[in-house]
């Protein structure tokens, strides 16, 4: 059974994967990354990690993805764009030379016969108090590291203020209205 959940969850994860790099919709692919983001969460629950899984469904598939959809919406990026003039020279080529890179490292870890990525051995376990890894998260969180986490939450409420005080547009005026002549149009 868990062959096949991995089958299951890996097509829907790959599928929702290349959605996104191939949709040229940016709403349709911000939904084949929510797909995406969904497998992976049931992956997670395959190997015992809930708190994992319902952070990528809670933070990621919800929040991140609905931010995405957010400035999709704001910025209006449903207009083409010409992909034939390169802003920053080279860019393209060292991308190709960095996913390269990339390709090669990851088949090199592949051939190399060891057992995990560092090739130590395996730590993980059962947990011995029986509570679960959430409670000894959450009792970690909010008793050694609540600090940190409450200024974490500050720093990420003022992003947003200052995410949405940058993407304001100025108001236009409408007609029949005065146009101030002194000020320069922006």
């Amino acid at each position: 059974m868990d062959v096949a959940v991995f089958v299951v969850c890996a097509v829907i994860v790959l599928t929702g994967a290349f959605g996104v790099i191939l949709s040229r919709n940016p709403v349709h692919a911000a939904l084949m990354l929510v797909m995406t983001l969904f497998g992976i969460a049931v992956l997670f629950i395959a190997q015992d990690a809930q708190f994992l899984a319902a952070v990528q469904v809670i933070v990621y598939a919800g929040a991140i993805v609905v931010l995405f959809l957010f400035v999709i919406m704001l910025l209006g990026v449903d207009r083409s764009e010409n992909l034939l003039s390169e802003p920053i020279k080279l860019q393209r080529p060292v991308a190709l030379l960095a996913v390269g890179a990339v390709l090669a490292l990851l088949v090199a870890a592949i051939f190399s016969g060891s057992t995990s990525a560092t090739g130590a051995e395996g730590v993980g376990g059962a947990n011995a108090g029986g509570a679960g890894n959430t409670a000894d998260l959450a009792r970690s969180l909010f008793t050694d590291y609540v600090f940190a986490f409450e200024v974490t939450s500050v720093l990420l409420v003022i992003a947003v203020i200052g995410a949405v005080v940058l993407a304001r547009r100025p108001e236009r005026p409408r007609d029949g209205d005065e146009v101030d002549e002194t000020s320069s149009p922006s």
